[in-house]
């Protein structure tokens, strides 16, 4: 029997008592985590959800995201976590892509899921602080997950394409589970007197395998943070005593540049782990010199379950480098016709392996020119392999930007700007930043006989799609950079000085 929900119901058999998940003064031990989720998933068949059916979840850091995401996977249900900041039109398009049949969303952001899952077809949940935890008190525990095959997708992760539409990237049972197992065991080395630091937002897939489930899996416990803050984050490891620590470049530069940081005793810290973008060198050793804990940098996609590659614990740490591949993995540099190239090299990188997704969901086209008959997932990334088999990332072959941990695709941003009726054409592209790693910009110019201020053309992006996509910064231009067949060329758009206020 497979689910992956399974890794719950075995550490509520051995652990019944040990606290699962924590916010602050909230805390779910193992046996009422798993009873809590056992009770979902009466709630789920009320509204018609059966084995196999979508189910979005678009919850922040909460211990109710834990409750619906296992007991969506024990009903043999499919979860697709979905980000709480998304707008209307966002999430209508999730909800209907993947044919979600109903939407649990947490309470503040109840206006834009409910406009959003009217216009899919699909029914709201709002949960609420205690009340959602009482209304589901009242129904029936399910005991035994619902069998599924290793092969049988889990999870729907939207990803976001060059076309500007997202794609959901199916990660199935064994993948995931097999991702966190191995992540847990030789990387973060994971057992239950740990407690894990959740910050990292759990709908983004670093959070959920990285986070949830390898804590659930190892009898750990994840403390959580729903709203990312430095000085909150230090004063919860503090507290909770916490070992393994978790999140993005911009969370260490950030804790770097608490006031007083000397104040919080964080001498509990035994690893920390960094992802979702490349961390600058010098935050790497300032953050390690002031805090007595290393930080292993790795690499991975949503495609991937995630992790693809890691500095090892027990090997020489290359900063600057995404490591080598985890056990299970295979990666290559290889050409544009996809050959491999020697070490030194200049290619884009292939993985394969039980990581790589199923495909896109409902997207066979995509599928087969991302992922091809052998099984070789192409990232998009341009890497390079030293001689001792070490990747470094040198540039990203496909239009992404990265905000703050968040990927970006500019083309998405590009189409809502071509919806105001005075833009003709727009380019997005990214901003060097000093602790976001990139801020998103947009040149803009605009059809003859119309005018629009910066300011009026960010606030009607900003209305249209999450908070950390808008651009902060608008400048109009009398024309964009284009090549010989007409096409912009972003790498051409110039960023005017003291554009970023």
């Amino acid at each position: 029997m497979t689910n992956l929900s399974l890794n719950l119901t075995e550490s509520a058999a051995m652990y019944p008592d040990h606290p699962a998940i924590r916010l602050d003064d909230d805390v779910l031990r193992y046996a009422e985590l798993d009873d809590a989720a056992s009770r979902v998933v009466s709630l789920r068949r009320e509204y018609g959800v059966q084995p196999g059916d979508r189910v979005g979840l678009m919850l922040p850091n909460i211990p109710e995201f834990a409750i619906v995401f296992y007991g969506t996977l024990r009903a043999g249900g499919i979860a697709v976590p979905m980000n709480p900041l998304l707008k209307r039109r966002e999430v209508e398009y999730y909800l209907a892509d993947s044919g979600a049949k109903v939407l649990f969303a947490w309470h503040e952001m109840a206006a834009e899921a409910e406009a959003g899952a009217k216009a899919a077809g699909a029914e709201l949940v709002t949960v609420s602080p205690d009340e959602f935890r009482a209304v589901i008190s009242t129904r029936e525990p399910i005991a035994d997950p619902v069998s599924k095959d290793g092969s049988d997708t889990a999870v729907i992760l939207y990803t976001s394409g060059t076309t500007g539409r997202p794609k959901g990237a199916e990660l199935t049972h064994a993948g995931l589970n097999t991702n966190q197992a191995v992540s847990a065991r030789t990387l973060f080395r994971i057992g239950p007197d740990d407690v894990v630091m959740g910050c990292l937002p759990l709908f983004h897939v670093f959070g959920l395998t990285c986070g949830l489930n390898t804590a659930i899996a190892s009898g750990a416990t994840l403390t959580l943070i729903p709203r990312y803050a430095p000085a909150k984050a230090l004063e919860v490891i503090a507290r909770d005593g916490v070992t393994v620590y978790e999140g993005v470049p911009t969370m260490y530069a950030a804790m770097l540049g608490v006031p007083e940081r000397e104040k919080y005793d964080v001498s509990t810290l035994r690893t920390c782990v960094s992802g979702g973008a490349a961390l600058p060198v010098e935050v790497l050793r300032a953050f390690e010199e002031a805090f007595g804990c290393i930080i292993l940098e790795g690499y991975g996609l949503s495609e991937t379950s995630p992790v693809a590659s890691f500095n090892h614990p027990d090997a020489v740490r290359k900063p600057g480098s995404i490591g080598t591949p985890i056990e299970g993995v295979r990666m290559r540099v290889v050409d544009d016709t996809r050959q491999p190239l020697p070490a030194g090299e200049i290619g884009e990188i292939q993985i394969g392996g039980h990581n790589v997704m199923k495909g896109y969901w409902n997207k066979p086209d995509a599928t087969a020119a991302t992922v091809d008959a052998d099984g070789w997932l192409s990232t998009g990334d341009l890497a390079r392999q030293d001689e001792d088999g070490y990747f470094f990332i040198v540039d990203r072959k496909k239009d992404l930007l990265i905000r703050g941990g968040y990927n970006v695709y500019p083309r998405e941003v590009e189409e809502v700007l071509y919806e105001h009726p005075a833009v003709a054409e727009a380019a997005v592209v990214g901003i060097p930043h000093a602790s976001l790693g990139e801020e998103i910009g947009a040149a803009v110019a605009l059809k003859p006989g119309t005018t629009a201020t910066p300011e009026e053309l960010r606030d009607f992006v900003k209305t249209r799609i999450a908070a950390y996509k808008y651009p902060r910064a608008v400048w109009i231009v009398d024309n964009l950079p284009k090549g010989p067949t007409g096409k912009i060329q972003r790498r051409d758009v110039v960023v005017p000085d003291g554009v970023l206020r």
